[in-house]
């Protein structure tokens, strides 16, 4: 089965990001999962692996196909990703799925994200939402592991 080539989960909340990755291990949809805590960490990685500002040999960089994340956070929020994230190279940012995943259901929220070229997913992660964005964006890697 084609994997995934990466998947980046932002969140500050240590166990959503435990818990989502031991999902997305068992689901065995990729080999390279990273975890940040906020949106600058997060972006500051996303950075540097879109100008290739890092060890070519090193297998702690890869771009993403994949983002979860989350929109309330400590030093740069979900938001302020977003908008950084859009003033990276459109070349880059081809094939990478943005989803924010959220617990806010506040309709300036989920306004907000329309308005980024990203996938509004409330929290949690389940093996069933993960497989309706497989469908959707990944066509040829559904899942039937639980």
């Amino acid at each position: 089965m084609k994997k995934i080539a990466g998947i980046l989960l932002i969140d500050d909340d240590e166990t959503t990001n435990f818990l989502n990755q031991r999902l997305l291990d068992r689901l065995q949809i990729t080999d390279h999962i990273h975890t940040f805590v906020n949106g600058k960490q997060a972006f500051d990685y996303l950075y540097n692996v879109s100008n290739n500002n890092y060890e070519k040999g090193s297998s702690e960089y890869f771009k993403p196909e994949l983002i979860f994340l989350d929109i309330n956070m400590p030093v740069m929020d979900g938001f302020e990703m977003l908008d950084l994230y859009e003033r990276l190279d459109p070349e880059f940012r081809k094939g990478i799925v943005m989803v924010v995943l959220t617990t806010s259901s506040h309709p300036q929220d989920t306004d907000a994200v329309e308005t980024f070229a990203a996938e509004y997913i409330p929290k949690p992660l389940t093996a069933d939402k993960m497989n309706r964005l497989l469908q959707k964006y990944f066509p040829n890697m559904q899942t039937d592991k639980v």
